[in-house]
């Protein structure tokens, strides 16, 4: 073997290997310091790109559930609310029912009248003063309605035999702001309701019944929020589920652009639990012409019995109306906490798996650690030996 000191081939490799063994030193002391295994794309390309995913949905879900305790917290107030208003109602029947009795006089039925149109008044006052984040909550704001001047489903009307069927209200309380709904025939006396939003498209389908003198019938479109209710006038003529059907193919719902409260309880474009907020205020309360606001407008309201009789029965529809909408607030409240909790096990999973993508397994590293250093130093000696090979070609110049 040649002996040469121009070029310290063993010191050039061993100087090369202590490189490569403080690079790893390096990243496995970046690993620990960090708690992550992957630091950078190098360091597992593919794991970064899923684990990343994986993050995004996990925040977004994480939002998801903050949105949906925010979301319970404005039900919550609104139903407080409407606790009062309860209240108010169940008082205002109570005078109802005792302007009833001939024994009162007239000054003890304006007394009466005073109350109630005090407590009319702060059923207004606390639709108003309802507010969450500065929203107003049952002042109908957040309400879908029926856009009238488009829709012509509630003009339609099927006459045969002497008898009307026709269409008497429509709710839309549950369905998308500013929609086309458009019915039609499905033949056998079903009838469909179908909704588009750009490139998705929403069909159900219920099936009508025959109806005679009389008759009602609600139809309700559940999945898509729609329902409304059809009615057969005091004449003998039947009308079979296919003609009604058949008479209703091709009419539209058309709704405000008004938009429903919308509470986004994941992390994708969907994810979304939706309520109508009704309007409470005394305009909207009660049977349809005979509203609370009407009836109770001053001091007469109970003026004669015939008058209390009238109230009595638009406050038991008020009453009715309150409770319905506190029922949908309910409702709404329990899937919003079940979303919570069902999110909360998504994120626990999503959690578990991106950590075995990406964090660091502290007990493997520590080895390595030790590993690393041992070779770091067997290292450091070797190329300390290696540079003092070449010393011995000295002893070959000095013996000459």
């Amino acid at each position: 073997m040649a002996m040469i000191i121009n070029t310290n081939v063993s010191a050039l490799n061993a100087q090369r290997n202590l490189s490569v063994t403080n690079e790893k030193m390096g990243k496995t002391l970046e690993k620990l310091s960090s708690g992550l295994r992957i630091n950078r794309a190098a360091d597992d390309a593919a794991g970064l790109a899923i684990s990343e995913k994986m993050r995004a949905q996990t925040r977004g879900m994480q939002q998801g559930q903050r949105n949906a305790q925010d979301g319970v917290s404005m039900l919550q107030t609104a139903e407080g609310a409407l606790n009062e208003t309860h209240n108010i109602l169940q008082r205002v029947r109570e005078l109802a029912v005792q302007a009833g009795n001939t024994t009162l006089s007239t000054s003890d039925r304006q007394a009466l009248g005073e109350e109630m149109v005090a407590l009319r008044s702060e059923i207004d006052n606390i639709t108003t003063r309802t507010r969450f984040n500065g929203q107003t909550l049952l002042n109908g704001s957040l309400a879908v309605t029926v856009n009238a001047g488009a829709t012509d489903l509630d003009t339609d009307t099927y006459v045969n035999g002497g008898a009307t069927t026709s269409v008497t209200s429509i709710d839309v309380g549950n369905a998308e702001g500013g929609a086309t709904y458009t019915v039609a025939d499905a033949t056998g006396g079903d009838l469909s309701l179908t909704y588009t939003s750009g490139a998705l498209t929403q069909t159900e389908t219920v099936t009508l019944t025959a109806m005679g003198a009389n008759a009602e019938q609600t139809v309700s479109f559940s999945n898509l929020g729609v329902s409304f209710v059809l009615t057969h006038d005091a004449n003998a003529g039947s009308h079979t589920a296919a003609n009604i059907a058949a008479a209703l193919d091709g009419d539209v719902i058309v709704t405000t652009a008004s938009s429903n409260a919308s509470f986004r309880v994941g992390s994708e474009v969907g994810d979304d639990i939706t309520l109508a907020f009704s309007d409470m205020r005394s305009s909207a309360l009660g049977t349809g012409g005979s509203e609370i606001d009407t009836l109770i407008a001053d001091n007469d309201a109970v003026s004669t019995t015939a008058k209390a009789d009238t109230l009595l029965q638009s406050v038991d529809a008020a009453i009715a109306q309150v409770s319905t909408f506190r029922a949908k607030l309910g409702a709404r409240q329990n899937q919003m906490e079940t979303a919570i909790s069902s999110v909360g096990v998504s994120i626990e999973n999503l959690s578990a798996s991106e950590s075995r993508i990406c964090d660091a397994d502290v007990a493997q590293l520590s080895a390595e650690m030790v590993s690393r250093q041992i070779m770091q130093q067997a290292g450091v000696s070797v190329l300390s030996q290696a540079n003092t090979a070449p010393q011995s070609v000295l002893s070959l110049i000095q013996g000459r």
